[in-house]
């Protein structure tokens, strides 16, 4: 069922129902190999493809933004490590969907300044899309500087995508959305054209699709992220959920589903990201169980 709302949550008053609603959780922590003592984190969730479960990962050094993104399979010791034979990408941050049996992968690739090569001032999605990961191609690339871009198969063989414009549109970051006949039209102007979400975020805080997942009612049930700063400018992420309707763009309004308190303690890459989970994906599981990688 769609409920309106006309006013956004802010993301301290959705903590204060987070953590009001009793849950029943089990965590795990992955565990990583092959990548040289490198971090592997911003994962997406396991997924099956061609007899194989495989995990996409962000990989790089702890003091760095330049990564690479690995395709891992998981080996009879439950250990995770590079899929054999299997190019590697210089992007941050997958993700992944499938697209009329095609899988399309997204990842973020870094732009650096002409006279330094170590100095970040942009950044792109960049897209690859085939029938088998040893085959993916380039096929698309999202607008300068935006993030979050995330596509689904809808229920009439459309192509939903998810935006995440910033700036005079979309202020720190707010979700926008738009449908496509086909991949073949995933293109700049797409991107731009896409309806920004309204309602979703306050002004002070913004928030993105993650991951998208149709739904046997035809709606499509987001995973997403919600957040903002705290009075040292120290960045929160959460969590968070909301189903759409891809043709009216009605929707439930944000539910946070995870904080980091509900994982192991463990090191972060800077002190102001030691409050942030990226919401990387997940695999429902029925019964109203779900698996959310983080």
């Amino acid at each position: 069922m769609i409920i309106k709302k006309t006013k956004p949550e802010t993301a301290n008053q959705l903590l204060k129902q987070f953590y009001a609603a009793p849950r029943a959780t089990k965590v795990e922590k992955l565990i990583f190999s092959g990548v040289g003592g490198r971090d592997v984190y911003n994962i997406t969730a396991p997924f099956h493809y061609d007899g194989e479960e495989v995990i996409m990962g962000r990989v790089e050094e702890r003091d760095s933004e330049f990564s690479q993104v690995f395709f891992f399979t998981q080996s009879a010791d439950h250990v995770w490590s590079p899929r054999a034979h299997t190019h590697t990408y210089n992007l941050q941050d997958p993700c992944v969907a499938l697209i009329k049996s095609e899988l399309v992968f997204g990842g973020v690739e870094l732009v650096t300044a002409a006279d330094n090569p170590r100095r970040i001032i942009s950044w792109c999605t960049q897209f690859y899309r085939g029938t088998h990961i040893d085959s993916l191609c380039h096929f698309s690339s999202g607008p300068a500087n935006m993030k979050d871009i995330r596509l689904i198969e809808l229920l009439d063989g459309r192509v939903g995508v998810f935006t995440r414009p910033q700036g005079a549109r979309g202020g720190r970051g707010q979700i926008g959305f738009t449908i496509i006949d086909s991949l073949d039209e995933l293109n700049e102007q797409t991107f731009h054209n896409a309806e920004i979400l309204q309602d979703q975020f306050v002004s002070e805080e913004w928030g993105g699709a993650n991951e998208a997942h149709l739904l046997k009612n035809g709606l499509v049930g987001v995973l997403g992220h919600i957040a903002c700063f705290d009075e040292q400018s120290h960045k929160h992420y959460y969590s968070c959920v909301f189903a759409m309707n891809p043709l009216t763009l009605e929707k439930t309004p944000l539910k946070i589903i995870a904080v980091r308190g509900d994982f192991p303690t463990g090191p972060g890459k800077r002190p102001d990201l030691e409050d942030v989970i990226f919401s990387g994906g997940l695999v429902r599981l029925g019964n109203g169980r779900a698996m959310l990688s983080v």
